[in-house]
This record gives structure tokens, sequence and C-alpha cells, in this order.
């Protein structure tokens, strides 16, 4: 994955936990401050959520309560604005924190669309996403 001069790449980890322990987690492993935002498919629609700030070797528990979705959404860029994951899901992003439920004319609701990847959890209780440079 690639995005401009700087190449990042996702890894995934599932872990089996307890219910007090669910979540879901972006760990940064670069050596930059990024902003993620996250989806997923509630009560028949998308919505997605932002931004939470994740320094170098820093984590974020984006989502604490148990995961009831097998599919989760992510979207990072660096502190710059520049789109750091390169993914196929079209959903909705503000400049702002926000909460946004839909994926639809993002436009011309006055959001902004943005491209996340799909990370599948498959229904594990705790899943974290391990953001690190590629190796060249």
């Amino acid at each position: 994955m690639s995005c401009g001069s700087k190449a990042f790449l996702l890894l995934l980890a599932g872990f089996a936990a307890g219910p007090a322990a669910a979540e879901f987690a972006v760990c940064n492993q670069t050596f930059d401050v990024v902003n993620v935002s996250v989806g997923r498919f509630e009560d028949d629609d998308f919505v997605t959520r932002g931004w939470w700030t994740v320094g170098p070797n820093q984590c974020a528990n984006v989502i604490r309560e148990p995961l009831d979705a097998r599919y989760i959404y992510v979207f990072a860029k660096d502190v710059f604005g520049k789109q750091i994951l390169d993914g196929a899901t079209p959903l909705c992003i503000s400049a702002k924190r926000f909460v946004i439920r839909g994926r639809e004319d993002c436009l011309i609701r006055g959001h902004l669309p943005a491209r996340f990847i799909e990370v599948d959890t498959q229904l594990t209780e705790r899943w974290t996403v391990f953001l690190a440079p590629a190796s060249d």
C-alpha cells in the first residue's frame, strides 16, 4: 500500500478475550502521528466516527463495546491530511470530530468522501490493527 512518498503497511491481529476486554484498537507503529476514523454497519446503515489521534508507538481503543459487526472499516491520514491507507470502501468523513450515518451522497450532505479499508474481525471479541511503515 503506497501513498505518495511514504508507504504504510497494515498488519492485523485478532485476540479472543473476555467480554470486559472487548474492543477494536488501532496501533501506530510508524514515526508519524496519524488520525483515524472507523466505520461499521449499525442498525441497517453504515456509521462512521472520527477522529482519534494516535501518536507513534501508541494505540487507541476506537471501539470499546463488544464487537457486534464482523467487518470494521478503517481510514487513516497523517497530520497534514494525506491519506495513508488505500481502501476500497467508500464512506463519509468530516474535517472535525464526527458521527455520520449513511454512506451515500457525502458531498451533498456536507461531508467528505473517503475510501476505507475493510477489516474482517472474524467475529472475535477483540481486534487490533497495526499501522507500520512498509519495508522496501
